[in-house]
């Protein structure tokens, strides 16, 4: 923050209007950033050019950091200080890019990360977008445009959001701050209409990096046509660049000038959890407590999602004694927040076996991902998570195609087609990419409810594909709860039973084979250049066997079949690595198929393969 100690601060808290705001707020009674507050303060303490509160007094303000505080307005007259300005560093602002997302270190500490997403980075990105959303906005001048913005539990969550807040404010637009939130509320909040809450809002920003570690941060963009894509993303970036070059040499502050704005506060996550409290009970016929007598667990990782137990679960009548990790807290001491993590997930079946709850809920950082786990402890996620979702969207919109990853099982495919009756279209990895076919497919004849991917990300028509991990949990509630409407119980077995017939392989694995970028072999050339060379050859090889088949319709990479089984050898979609899948029988069955990956990949030097080579030989 130092870096930034002479920019016009316009943080806000000010000490009368937050004396005015106490007196008529009401804590969320579990005031569950607390802890986060705790961690995150004593980081900043001194460092902010603050007008008329001390740091002191910060650290007394609990009310800061919650994501849960009854709306209010509070404003802020923020003066520029004269402090000196160190030089700004030269940033490759392109190398943020990470897809449809801005990915980058925040905090300093790890030995061979040195920090790229600094205060005066994202401050010209945030300013970036306020220049690109009022171009697109433009048909509604001469109105005021508004941006919401919201957190993660991340440690530097607070440090940034002041940053994008200054950017958004610096370009002219109004800031809406909601504090810890999730992403799929960020994008909800350009689409609600409610003036109490300044909603809709003409953009929103999530910041998150989802269940990266601990010093690693980002940014995620929406309008009310959804989230940003790749194009949109490098577009603001490029002006980004702009806006900072301005920064170092106009320098990063104006002494003579002073800036006042109006920074609203609300507590958004209170609308978004009574439409989702909503939507069960209109499942179950508006019954007020449809979920009482059910016991249902929440691990939210100390990420975002706390909420769901006391704010979803609880108000449906469901018990969630039991749950865990609820408090936000951005070193998350306890497990990776991400539904894939062996560890994660297994902390959630212990959870759910040692409460004898009839289901465990589970939520990435961000809760834009999810997966469940019932009863018995068998893990809903990944392809079963998939296949489930597809019987219940199937059931109400029979024959509708199901859009999934490239990685997702052959047993899957039979499930959809043989078993629900529907269409499996298994498109390429990326949720962005996913969600954008199902979208294309429906106006070209091919109707489509759902879009998911194997990592928990899914997006149906009917939440205006959104990939909301909470939502997809709701989902599942619906059918518990109208289940026990019918009179129909069982707990979690109604949906297990909605998965009986999957088949599934004896034997998954994902190797990955990374790219020696230095290595003479690539003469020059990217690494995606010759990640595709890999991918050609092993395609000619794998033509003049007649053991291997290639799959009939692929959209990523090679995927083919032999042996019982399968393998997908594609380029990952950021990085120097060729991700291998193979699914197949037995072990045996899959070292096959490896073996004749390892006989085409020989003829490349740059590609490292020594856990494929170490995978066939330990057989």
């Amino acid at each position: 923050m130092s870096a930034m100690s002479g920019k016009v601060v316009q943080n806000v808290f000010v000490a009368q209007g937050y004396q005015q705001n106490r007196q008529s707020e009401t804590q969320y009674r579990r005031d569950c950033s607390a802890p986060y507050m705790r961690k995150l303060l004593p980081l900043q303490g001194g460092k902010l050019a603050w007008t008329g509160i001390s740091s002191m007094q910060m650290r007394n303000l609990p009310k800061y950091q919650s994501g849960f505080v009854n709306r209010g307005t509070v404003y802020c007259n923020a003066a520029s200080s004269t402090t000196a300005v160190p030089a700004l560093d030269k940033v490759d602002f392109l190398k943020l890019q990470n897809g449809s997302d801005i990915r980058g270190v925040a905090i300093g500490g790890v030995e061979g990360e040195p920090v790229s997403l600094t205060e005066p980075v994202t401050e010209a990105i945030a300013a970036a977008f306020a220049a690109w959303l009022l171009e697109k906005k433009k048909a509604d001048a001469p109105k005021r445009l508004k941006i919401s913005i919201g957190h993660d539990s991340r440690v530097s969550a607070q440090m940034l959001q002041d940053a994008v807040s200054r950017g958004i404010a610096g370009a002219g637009l109004d800031v809406v701050q909601y504090g810890l939130a999730s992403t799929p509320a960020m994008f909800n909040s350009t689409l609600t209409e409610d003036d109490a809450f300044f909603c809709p809002v003409d953009g929103a920003i999530m910041i998150t990096a989802s269940h990266l570690p601990y010093n690693r941060n980002g940014l995620k963009f929406f309008t009310n046509a959804g989230g940003l894509g790749k194009p949109d993303i490098k577009d603001i970036l490029e002006r980004a660049v702009h806006i900072y070059k301005k920064f170092m040499v106009e320098g990063l502050t104006n002494s003579e000038k002073q800036t006042s704005t109006s920074i609203k506060r609300v507590d958004y996550m209170s609308v978004y959890t009574s439409d989702l409290v909503k939507a069960v009970r209109r499942a179950a016929g508006d019954i007020e407590k449809p979920l009482e007598g059910f016991h249902i667990v929440v691990d939210a990782g100390n990420g975002a999602g706390g909420f769901f137990a006391a704010k979803v679960l609880e108000p449906l009548g469901a018990k969630t004694s039991g749950s865990q990790f609820l408090e936000p807290d951005g070193m998350f001491p306890n497990h990776i927040p991400n539904p894939e993590d062996k560890t994660a997930m297994k902390a959630i079946i212990q959870a759910v076996l040692d409460n004898k709850a009839d289901l465990g809920i589970i939520f990435d950082t961000d809760v834009d991902r999810s997966a469940a786990v019932d009863s018995t402890g068998c893990e809903l996620n990944r392809n079963r998570l998939i296949a489930l979702m597809s019987a219940i969207v199937l059931e109400e919109h029979p024959g509708t195609t199901i859009v999934t990853d490239s990685v997702t099982s052959d047993g899957l495919t039979t499930f959809i087609e043989k078993k629900l009756g529907g269409k499996h279209h298994r498109f390429k990895r990326g949720y962005k990419n996913v969600i954008d076919e199902a979208i294309r497919l429906n106006p070209i004849g091919e109707e489509s409810h759902l879009a998911i991917e194997t990592s928990g990300h899914g997006a149906l028509k009917e939440n205006h594909w959104l990939d909301d991990g909470a939502y997809l949990m709701v989902k599942l509630l619906n059918k518990l709860a109208s289940a026990r409407a019918a009179g129909r119980g069982g707990g979690s077995k109604v949906l297990t039973d909605l998965v009986d017939g999957l088949e599934e392989p004896g034997f998954a694995v994902e190797l990955r084979l990374k790219i020696d970028q230095n290595h003479s072999d690539l003469k020059g050339g990217s690494f995606r250049d010759y990640g595709e060379a890999v991918l050609k050859h092993l395609e000619n090889c794998v033509d003049s066997d007649p053991k291997l088949q290639k799959a009939p319709v692929n959209y990523e990479g090679v995927r083919v079949s032999g042996s019982g089984g399968w393998f997908l050898l594609r380029l990952s979609l950021h990085d120097p690595v060729l991700p291998l899948n193979f699914e197949a029988p037995s072990r045996e069955d899959a070292v096959k198929l490896g073996l004749a990956v390892a006989a085409a990949t020989k003829e490349f030097p740059a590609l490292d393969t020594s856990a494929l080579d170490k995978f066939v030989q330990a057989f």
